[in-house]
């Protein structure tokens, strides 16, 4: 699931478990699906003490989009963002991570980072994102890229800021604000091919989405609603798919702990790239800028992306809303 949507969604639970828990955890626990292989086996990173790093997983590989269940429709992760909680639970870093970078996939070699969904579902995933960035995952959230539809509609629409003006699939987006009923959310996190630089402006605008959706949650009555609220976590979880460990407890637990954040205190970036490359069979891939790598390793370990963002405030690194 998009991290500003579940941190929303954790954020709004908090705020309302004290009037009508008992039915929200009902809608909760009867939407979302388990995951009952979600980690890698075998050694893994440290586990940081206070920050948490939940890994959110959009595809297209659901039944929601597949009524045929053959598979044919996904199968890739075109959505990979690790949102990353700080200790003091005062900011969340939400970065995304291109899908055509290159990377290692245990027991594959060099490919794009999005093969490994197809090669060996959420645990491999898992493992690959690990391995390259050397730090645990605490949690993970999947969800198909109809929920992004279902989460708009629930809100009554949210207002996205669009970097540049675009057309697609029918629909046109102005430069800067724009609001978006769900059928427009959903062309609008996933087009690329209208875009020179294709997934770098598409992670921009799937930013621009969880920033506007996370605004829109805490701005309006969705908090105070209960009828708003209850469609909302229905919404959300009809789509959702979750690692055993994310029960609607610890997503309340976790609410709670992020009760004072707001869309301000929301970093969002891109895991910094070098350039491109082909690879051996014409594969058309972006490489990984391997020295802002090591650093980011180094900031998200010791719980200090703040830090190292402040040294990254201009270009495409770092963008605040």
């Amino acid at each position: 699931m998009a991290a500003g949507s579940l941190t929303a969604v954790a954020v709004v639970l908090a705020v309302v478990v004290s009037t009508f828990i008992g039915g929200l955890a009902q809608r909760y626990d009867a939407g979302h699906t388990v995951l009952d292989d979600t980690f890698p086996t075998g050694d893994r990173p440290a586990d940081a003490d206070d920050a948490v790093d939940v890994l959110l997983i959009g595809s297209d590989s659901r039944a929601h989009l597949d009524p045929e269940h053959d598979g044919t429709i996904g199968g890739r992760s075109d959505t990979l963002m690790l949102a990353h909680i700080a200790g003091d639970r005062r900011h969340v870093s939400l970065m995304s991570i291109l899908r055509d970078s290159w990377v290692d996939v245990p027991g594959h070699g060099r490919a794009k980072i999005n093969a490994a969904y197809s090669w060996g579902g959420v645990p491999l995933t898992v493992q690959t994102v690990e391995q390259l960035l050397d730090v645990r995952i605490d949690h993970v959230a999947e969800i198909d890229f109809a929920g992004f539809a279902g989460m708009t509609d629930a809100l009554g629409g949210v207002t996205v800021r669009s970097p540049e003006a675009f057309d697609a699939r029918g629909h046109h987006f102005a430069a800067g604000p724009n609001e978006l009923d769900g059928a427009e959310a959903l062309t609008f996190v996933r087009e690329r091919y209208a875009f020179a630089d294709a997934d770098h402006t598409r992670v921009r605008n799937q930013q621009a989405f969880i920033r506007g959706l996370l605004e829109k949650v805490l701005s309006q009555g969705t908090l105070t609603d209960p009828g708003a609220l209850q469609q909302f976590v229905t919404s959300t979880s009809e789509y959702l798919s979750v690692d055993p460990g994310l029960t609607f407890g610890a997503v309340v637990d976790l609410g709670w702990s992020l009760r004072s954040v707001r869309p301000q205190d929301l970093e969002t970036f891109t895991l910094p790239t070098a350039g491109g490359g082909t690879s051996p069979d014409g594969q058309d891939y972006v490489e990984v800028d391997r020295g802002e790598l090591t650093a980011l390793t180094i900031a998200l370990r010791s719980d200090d992306v703040d830090g190292w963002l402040a040294h990254h405030r201009t270009g495409a690194v770092s963008a605040r809303g």
